[in-house]
Formats: C-alpha cells, sequence, structure tokens
C-alpha cells in the first residue's frame, strides 16, 4: 500500500446540515490512491475532542490490527466502543464536499469555522477555538515531546 502523508492544516466552513468542503490538497493525496472513500470517527486522546478522517484503506489496515487483539481485553472493548462505534464511511460530493453527521458535528462542537489539519497518515478536524487551545497545549509540552523525538533518535 502506498504511503498516505497529509500535511499543513485549512480551516473552512461547515454549513447547517453538516456539509463542508474538504481542503482540495487533502483530496488531491486521497485521489492518488484511494477510490475516494474516507472514514470519519471520534478521537480517544485525552487532549481535546476531534474527528480523525482515514483513508479507507488506512481505516481496514487499523480495523485488522484491532481484530487480532483479544475480543474480551476492556482496553480493546472500549476502543472499539469509542473509535469504530464512532466511525461513519463517508465519500465526496461533486463540489468535493463531506457530510459530517449531526452526532461528530455535536461530538466535537462543529460548527461556523472549523479547521482540518493533516496528520501524516490522518487527518483531524477540530473547533478552531479547541484546535487553537490545543496547539498552545502542544507547545508547553515542548519538553516530553523533544525527550520522544530523541528516544527516536531524531
Amino acid at each position: 500500500m502506498e504511503v498516505v502523508v497529509f500535511l499543513g492544516s485549512y480551516e473552512h466552513n461547515i454549513d447547517t446540515k453538516g456539509r463542508v468542503n474538504f481542503p482540495s490538497r487533502f483530496r488531491e493525496v486521497l485521489s492518488g490512491q484511494s477510490d475516494g472513500r474516507i472514514v470519519l470517527t471520534t478521537n480517544i486522546d485525552d487532549f481535546g475532542t476531534c474527528i480523525v478522517v482515514y483513508p479507507y484503506a488506512e481505516w481496514v489496515v487499523f480495523q485488522e490490527k484491532i481484530a487480532s487483539l483479544p475480543q474480551f481485553d476492556p482496553a480493546v472493548v472500549r476502543l472499539k466502543r469509542l473509535h469504530i462505534a464512532g466511525a461513519t464511511e463517508c465519500s465526496f460530493d461533486k463540489q468535493g464536499r463531506i457530510m459530517v453527521s449531526s452526532m461528530h458535528r455535536d461530538y466535537a462542537a462543529l460548527s461556523g469555522t472549523i479547521v482540518f489539519a493533516g496528520l501524516g497518515n490522518a487527518i483531524e478536524i477540530w473547533n478552531k477555538d479547541a484546535w487553537a487551545k490545543e496547539r498552545e497545549s502542544a507547545k508547553k509540552d515542548a519538553g516530553p515531546i523533544n525527550e520522544t523525538l530523541a528516544q527516536l533518535g531524531i
């Protein structure tokens, strides 16, 4: 499978029906390696509330890894309840928009201007204010981030 790389962040407006233009650069990356399907799901980290977007092929790889884990492990059960049950498949309309479900909009407080953030193999969709807070918080954690990079030899 070809490596997918999403870089940068982009602001777009989401309408009251949940339609939003997907960043054209991200669509270009997707068009080079997939059938255009994506999966939107709820995030599972403690650092803010957002929607995570995976190319469909990446999602399948993730699902296969989850299927290989012990099905009755409490952490696996909770992961499935949060990340998999919170997922929905999505495609682009003729204008390059996606429809973000009301469940996802409510979960991440998405309205008005939202932010698409490229994370390499996935994309996050954030409420604009929440994204600004997360960026500031991440800057304050530069020490641990640098330690992790040093452990990786970077």
